[in-house]
């Protein structure tokens, strides 16, 4: 069983603060996360696959 990743390895992975992972979640924006009791998990493959649907032809 794959280990899901907490709100520290996303931001870790994408380069972002914690904070702004949250702010994005408030704005339905960012990769899909589940809450498991009061704590926020992620898939790696759904991070990565997001990170990969972005629009790379911005600047």
């Amino acid at each position: 069983m794959e280990r899901l990743w907490t709100v520290e390895d996303v931001a870790e992975y994408l380069g972002v603060p914690i904070n702004t992972l949250y702010d994005w979640r408030t704005r339905q924006y960012g990769p899909p996360g589940k809450r498991v009791g009061k704590y926020l998990r992620y898939r790696a493959a759904d991070v990565i696959a997001w990170f990969d649907s972005l629009d790379t032809d911005a600047a």
